[in-house]
């Protein structure tokens, strides 16, 4: 008995077009390939959104203040307009870092001068209000011996301590970056003190299992762990420092943007004065902008 077995040749089978039509819609929103996601003309976009959200809101701003200026102007006797004080601020900095003489400098130099008496006193107040704050969060017996000191010095003017600054070194300059010391030290000292105690007490049983040493704890434990409280203390203080300076500078007088100013009160130039405002406004701007761009570095949340 024999079969015939036949060969089937396998036909291609077309779809339809009534097919094509209905798989083209399931096509059509599939997910696009990574590539598309990522489209530099839709992030640039967002970016020019972003930055115009910003921007309107400062100009508007902006403009709300120039006009409350006019206005002012207008209705004192004295006091410059807008256009005036540009117009003088365009001489002002055209040749900011001229030199005629030993208390006659542009005021570029008057203002480097002022950040230079600011780098000094912060600085020693750094060197000594964090280590400070340290030994008062973690040792309760120096928190209990310092807290009173604290709390009784801190609410005195920064201004008031000039006078002991004078006494003291005879000499306007180093007065001037005393003033700055004291005044700054005090956001350092309570902002390091109040990480150190919010630590959690396990980490530091822990170490105390471990017997790890005191320095290992602070430079392992607890200063990865204080460092957003130390740099909030930090911006804190060069705002107030940035503050303090103007004002100690009117009264020692020589090389400073406080002294810039006093000078152009006497010589009855206000637009200068307001040209001053503005800068050492920029200026302290700039500062805390920075500071806060290094505290969000080191924030946990970026981690």
């Amino acid at each position: 008995m024999s079969v015939n077995v036949k060969a089937h040749t396998v036909v291609p089978i077309e779809p339809t077009s009534a097919e094509i039509v209905s798989i083209a819609p399931a096509a059509l929103n599939a997910a696009p390939p990574a590539a598309v996601k990522t489209r530099p003309g839709v992030s640039l976009r967002a970016m020019m959104r972003g930055a115009l959200q910003k921007a309107i809101p400062a100009l508007l701003g902006a403009i709300v203040l120039i006009a409350l200026w006019q206005i002012a102007a207008i209705g004192s006797k004295g006091f410059p307009t807008p256009l005036k004080t540009w117009e003088a601020a365009k001489v002002i900095f055209a040749d900011p870092f001229y030199v005629a003489g030993p208390n006659d400098m542009g005021i570029g130099w008057n203002v480097l001068a002022s950040l230079k008496r600011v780098a000094i006193g912060f600085g020693l107040a750094a060197l000594v209000g964090i280590p400070a704050g340290f030994l008062i969060g973690r040792f309760s017996f120096i928190a209990s011996m310092l807290n009173p000191i604290i709390s009784l010095l801190r609410p005195v003017s920064p201004l008031a301590w000039l006078p002991i600054g004078l006494l003291l070194f005879q000499r306007a300059e180093p007065a001037s970056a005393w003033t700055i010391f004291i005044c700054s030290i005090w956001p350092m000292i309570l902002n390091t003190a109040e990480g150190v105690t919010r630590i959690p007490q396990d980490y530091l049983n822990v170490a105390r299992v471990l017997k790890l040493s005191e320095f290992t704890v602070m430079r392992k434990i607890l200063f990865p762990a204080v460092l957003p409280y130390i740099l909030t203390g930090v911006r804190l203080s060069i705002g107030i420092a940035w503050l303090v300076i103007v004002a100690a500078e009117m009264l020692t007088g020589g090389v400073g943007i406080g002294f810039w100013i006093w000078n152009e009160w006497n010589n009855l130039n206000v637009e200068n004065i307001i040209i001053a405002i503005l800068l050492i406004g920029a200026v302290g701007m700039v500062l805390e902008q920075g500071l806060m761009a290094i505290a969000r570095r080191f924030s946990y949340d970026n981690r």
